[in-house]
């Protein structure tokens, strides 16, 4: 098992490498012009040029690609140029390590503006996977359970309902029925968890809750499908006939078949939103990482784009970990492969 572990996690630090890389070859190798964007709106051909040797962007990508991953391991100086570092050391920039880029638009490192917006997004991302994840599995078991009753109608039919709805359309009416203008949650705002738990909770209740309505309806058919394809293999029915509950079939036999792929689906979901959920996030004006996006977007401000990129991969990448070794514990002939 620990040898499993040691293989999938040098693999996955391996990709991320070659991510990095292709990610540094597709922003700054194009028409992209990331000088100009550094410099400002309205700049002069000096200045852009000037702006493009401090910041490096005059060397090859490889060059730019090895001093980036220099900064992750022992953190780097903004601007680039020695000679303004010696001239002028007021006008450096310190960016330790693991430093993934300035942003000249915010006049910040871009590790600390990930560093703030990430508390947002992880905390979004926590509460709507739990609400999911239980209305989700639940609702789904309990749909294939009563398979062909108006209870499996209903709950099928009421989740696709919550499917076809896009999430700035829920989030909208949350935000203005439940809590405007019946106020039975308060305004939705991010509060630190450590200053006050419960507020924590009731701010993100709406803007959660918008995430997991959508989600749960994907994973309530997914495990309803799930389930009554394990329900019909022959060792079910080999339990069946031995006479065991009806529960320790459910528990121990036809839940833990249904788990495999529904793990995969978990971990890319929960990966995808710790990146920031764009839409949900502007809705309801939280500044996470999907607020930093947009702004970054706005703004043509390449190096905050690069760094989200890069941090919403390196999640994606664990959570691949994750689930190949939960793979390995639901079923141990996965860590033959």
């Amino acid at each position: 098992m620990f040898a499993y572990i040691v293989r999938r996690t040098i693999s996955g630090l391996v990709l991320l490498v070659v991510m990095t890389l292709v990610t540094m070859m597709l922003f700054f190798s194009g028409p992209l012009h990331p000088e100009r964007h550094a410099c400002g709106k309205i700049c002069s051909p000096a200045q852009i040029a000037v702006t493009k040797k401090a910041f490096g962007y005059d060397k090859p990508v490889l060059v730019q690609w090895g001093q980036f991953m220099q900064g992750i391991v022992k953190g780097r100086n903004f601007p680039e140029d020695k000679k303004l570092e010696k001239d002028h050391p007021e006008l450096v920039v310190h960016c330790t390590a693991p430093c993934l880029g300035y942003s000249k638009y915010f006049t910040q490192n871009v590790t600390t503006l990930i560093k703030t917006s990430f508390p947002i997004s992880l905390s979004l991302a926590i509460v709507a996977f739990i609400l999911w994840i239980t209305g989700g599995v639940l609702f789904g078991v309990i749909a294939a359970l009563r398979k062909g009753t108006i209870i499996d109608r209903g709950i099928v039919g009421i989740s696709l309902i919550f499917y076809a709805f896009p999430t700035f359309f829920i989030g909208l009416f949350l935000y203005k029925f439940v809590s405007i203008k019946w106020q039975l949650v308060p305004t939705p705002e991010y509060i630190p968890f450590s200053q006050n738990p419960w507020s924590w909770l009731t701010g993100l209740i709406l803007p959660a809750l918008t995430l997991a309505l959508f989600f749960m309806a994907g994973y309530v058919r997914m495990t309803r499908a799930f389930v009554l394809e394990s329900m019909s293999e022959d060792y079910i029915r080999t339990a069946k006939a031995k006479g065991l509950p009806a529960r320790r079939i459910l528990t121990k036999h036809t839940m833990r078949a249904a788990f495999t792929p529904l793990v995969t689906m978990a971990g890319l979901d929960l990966a995808g939103l710790l990146g920031g959920a764009i839409i949900t996030e502007t809705v309801f004006n939280f500044n996470g990482l999907g607020g930093l996006a947009v702004a970054a977007a706005t703004n043509n401000d390449l190096p905050i784009l690069v760094g989200l990129v890069i941090v919403l991969a390196s999640f994606v990448i664990l959570a691949n970990i994750i689930v190949d070794v939960l793979y390995a514990v639901i079923d141990p002939r996965v860590r033959v492969g």
